[in-house]
Formats: structure tokens, sequence, C-alpha cells
């Protein structure tokens, strides 16, 4: 496998990660639980450190909006999906716009 190719599937993993330590930082209550306060560090640290590696090849911008997107939409579906959290209509549209943005940003790249 190319650098790129390995660069883009670790930028795929800190992503993910990155959903893990969203959803570890609040069920953390404010850090007040252990089990997840230190799965939110280990989960942050294994998702900067691909990140970190991923930007060794990619652009920069690329890389850490694609991160974060990841970051983001992943947090949304399983918050509404394990959380109950609502979906509206334009919540739905917004989460839609970013996921064509980030889409637009891997093809530019």
């Amino acid at each position: 496998m190319s650098s790129a190719v390995v660069s883009w599937i670790a930028l795929i993993v800190a992503g993910l990660l990155e959903v893990g330590w969203a959803v570890a930082l609040k069920s953390s209550a404010g850090f007040s639980r252990l089990w997840p306060s230190l799965a939110f560090v280990v989960l942050l640290l294994g998702s900067m450190g691909l990140l970190a590696y991923a930007v060794r090849t990619l652009p920069l911008g690329t890389a850490y909006a694609l991160w974060t997107g990841i970051g983001v939409l992943g947090s949304v579906l399983f918050g509404v999906l394990f959380w109950g959290e609502p979906l509206s209509l334009l919540r739905a549209i917004s989460v839609i716009l970013l996921l064509a943005g980030m889409v637009g940003l891997k093809l530019t790249a």
C-alpha cells in the first residue's frame, strides 16, 4: 500500500477514535467517572497520534476538516441513535451539507 493510502486509513481511524473520545467525554460526567475518563484520554491520544501521522502526507486543511467532520457526523449519529437526541429536519440537512463538504474536500485533495 502506498503511504497516501495508509495516511487516508489512519485519518479515518483517527476520526472514528474522535467519536469515541467525544462519547467518553460525555459519559465521564465532567471527569467524575473513572473508566469513561480513562477511555477519553486513551482515545484522544490515539486519535491525535493518527491525525499527526496522516498530516505528514495529506494536506493539513483537508485532513483536519475530514477528521473533525468524521467526529461531528459520528457524534451526531451516536447521540441520535443511543441517547435519544433530536434529529430535526434542519439538523439532518446540516449533517448532509457537512457530509457533502467532506466529500468535496476529499475529491480535491
